[in-house]
């Protein structure tokens, strides 16, 4: 369920960014389209109060402004001009009274310059205010003629300076207003869809993820499981082969010995009951060979004991136990061997110093066995990152006789043991060459945090 938290983040994200891109757009392109409507409404209404007064110039022209008959013959040829359902011409002086309105007679012949719509504008003020500066666009709140409800209306007025008139049209323009309104209700609901679409997409993914993760948890498990079962077969398989060793050794070397020991007690007891009563025996012969041969089997003793737990390590540190475990294998296998070593001050947590010292144990054993080398080094120092000891041979290495060898346990013991401790473990041809005699390189390295603080090594 947290790896499904960056993927909910994510569509939530695409989501937002999705509704705020699409709004942005529409209210562009909506904004757009009123302004179009609206200009166009704009120049139909110029044109109609052009068109009107072109019609009534040949009277206001050469009229005088206090010329009662001419103003009424344009009163009555502006109240004449209605179009539509509620088109129609006013016209108020310049001291707020209705003179013309052919749709709302019972505005005519009233001061009407307080008047404000709904939403507080004055009306009248503005009207006259545009005709006193030539001409001129409003927008406001008006009854409309045919439903007798408030609704937004755009009106062009001129003025009249000799007669002191505000002569206008306008135009209710509630189609547009609704038609913007619908277009946004759209957009909205394209919006909405679109979040539907993600929120779908997004539970869609969310249950695949799951699905996956879920699988691959099972999957995982199981291959932990088996996992744990080979190492668990693996360790039985060393555990078995330990006491293996331990037994032959036991029985090939100690046991042999012991019997060899006995048998020459057997022969200094019987040559000693041979001898006449007048003689006296010598059984030094014999008894040397058994104190030797006892002394050969301690020596047996000491080294399986060493070999499986060796008392330089806990006693001295990890560099003298490698040095003896080296100078062991140069007189036992009579391969030419090198340790080299930093001062470590015993500074090796236990658990890292039985690690590397085990390393090298199963590096050099397996040196004797398969590698047919005749040099050996071992080298064992500490740095900024910790600790590492390699071990190098001129043998043969992994490859022998052109065909790969698979790791055995031994390296695979290698590997556990590091990885065990968050260390690395290397292995590499010492040559890169593709001869019987490449030899191989084993490092091992662990970090940092395994080396114990110098005031807990005081203690």
């Amino acid at each position: 369920m947290l790896a499904t938290l960056p993927l909910i983040v994510a569509c939530c994200a695409i989501a937002a960014l999705v509704a705020y891109q699409s709004r942005a757009t529409a209210e562009r392109e909506i904004q757009a389209l009123e302004n179009l409507l609206l200009e166009a409404k704009q120049e139909e209404l110029r044109n109609y109060v052009t068109q009107a007064r072109n019609s009534f110039s040949h009277i206001y022209g050469p009229a005088a402004p206090n010329d009662i008959e001419a103003q009424r013959e344009v009163m009555q040829m502006l109240s004449a001009m209605i179009y539509g359902r509620d088109g129609f011409f006013f016209v108020y002086d310049y001291d707020g009274t209705n003179l013309v309105s052919p749709r709302q007679t019972e505005l005519i012949n009233r001061n009407w310059s307080d008047l404000t719509d709904s939403n507080g504008t004055p009306v009248i003020e503005q009207l006259v205010d545009t005709a006193r500066q030539g001409a001129g666009w409003l927008s406001f709140l008006w009854n409309k003629p045919s439903t007798g409800q408030e609704a937004q209306m755009i009106a062009y007025v001129v003025g009249l300076q000799d007669w002191r008139w505000a002569v206008g049209t306008g135009i209710f323009i509630d189609d547009v207003v609704a038609s913007v309104a619908q277009s946004r209700a759209q957009v909205e609901q394209r919006v909405q869809r679109t979040f539907v679409y993600i929120g779908v997409i997004t539970l869609f993914a969310l249950i695949l993820v799951f699905a996956s993760g879920l699988l691959l948890n099972i999957h995982e498990r199981r291959l932990a499981d088996v996992k744990l079962k080979e190492l668990n077969q693996r360790v039985l398989d060393a555990q078995e082969d330990e006491r293996g060793r331990v037994a032959r050794e036991l029985h090939d070397g100690i046991s042999q010995i012991l019997v060899g020991v006995r048998y020459k007690l057997e022969t200094a007891k019987r040559h000693v009951l041979r001898m006449p009563a007048s003689e006296t025996p010598d059984p030094n012969v014999p008894l040397d060979s058994g104190i030797e041969g006892l002394s050969t089997a301690i020596t047996e003793v000491r080294r399986i004991s060493r070999d499986l737990r060796p008392g330089l390590l806990d006693d001295l540190g990890l560099g003298p136990a490698l040095q003896a475990l080296t100078d062991e294998f140069a007189q036992r296998t009579g391969i030419q061997t090198d340790f080299k070593t930093v001062v470590f001050r015993n500074l090796l947590n236990q658990d890292s110093k039985i690690a590397l010292y085990r390393i090298g144990q199963e590096a050099l054993t397996n040196i004797e066995r398969h590698s047919g080398a005749t040099q050996v080094s071992v080298s064992l120092r500490g740095h900024a990152k910790g600790a590492t000891l390699r071990v190098t041979d001129n043998g043969c290495g992994l490859t022998h006789r052109n065909r790969k060898i698979t790791p055995g346990i031994g390296l695979r013991n290698m590997q556990e043991r590091v990885e065990q401790l968050d260390g690395h473990l290397r292995i590499r041809p010492l040559n890169d060459t593709k001869s019987d005699h490449q030899g191989l390189v084993i490092e091992a390295t662990l970090p940092l945090k395994h080396l114990r603080k110098r005031d807990e090594v005081s203690n």
